[in-house]
Formats: C-alpha cells, structure tokens, sequence
C-alpha cells in the first residue's frame, strides 16, 4: 500500500521552480524578484541576463529551470509564459564574530533565502482583449 498521490499546488496552466538556501539576504533577492514578476518570460530571461547584481544569474537559472518544466513536464508554450509570481523566504542564518576594538566582538549575520518562481500560460483570448 502507497499513500495517495499529493494534489497538486498550482493551476494546471502554471509550473514553478524552487531554490533553497542561496547565499544571499532575503531583501537583496528581493529587489532582484521584483524585476521579473508579470513580466513575459523572454523579456525576464533578457533582464536578468544583463542585470549587474551577483544574484541575477542565479535567479535566471531557476527561471530557465521553471521554463522548462512548462515546456516539458506540463507541456505548455513558452511563447506565452508569463512570470506570475517570485516568491523570496528566509533560510538558515548563520551567526559568526568579529574582533571589534578594545577587545569586544560583535555578531556577524550571514543570511540565506529560498527562492520560487511560479511561470503561468497567458491566454490568448487575455491579449486580444488587452489589445
């Protein structure tokens, strides 16, 4: 006897892509997420690509990642992806010190986030109402 199958969280026109424990704060991470929400894929992909903060390629990756289980395991096209959420949480966080002067220390606080990034299908019936 197996359990019963988990329901699936999203819609079924959506796939998504998860990243734990990136080594960057929540709040950097964050700036970078709110480049691409509802924003097309393509265009989102081409943000990232020439974005100058050390995360955006790391944040591309799993937007890549997210596209191509659309493509493949949901079998949804990607021309009409569109970039429907970008959801940043906190992670671990890792405590050290610092020799500070006159002989104190002071805490150090290297922060982790988890990183998903949910892609929908856009109807085309949507855009010719929007046009």
């Amino acid at each position: 006897m197996s359990k019963p199958k988990h329901a699936r969280g999203i819609a079924d026109n959506e796939a998504q892509a998860v990243l734990h424990n990136l080594r960057v704060s929540p709040r950097k991470l964050n700036l970078v997420a709110g480049l691409i929400r509802n924003k097309p894929a393509q265009a989102a992909v081409a943000t990232l690509t020439f974005s100058k903060r050390r995360i955006a390629q790391d944040v591309r990756k799993a937007l890549e990642s997210a596209i191509a289980n659309a493509e493949n395991n949901h079998q949804l096209d990607v021309d009409q992806l569109v970039v429907t959420r970008a959801e940043v949480g906190r992670s671990a966080v890792m405590k050290r010190f610092h020799a500070r002067g006159r002989g104190r220390s002071s805490r150090i606080e290297k922060w982790f986030s988890h990183l998903k990034i949910v892609v929908a299908e856009r109807d085309a019936s949507a855009d010719a109402k929007v046009a």
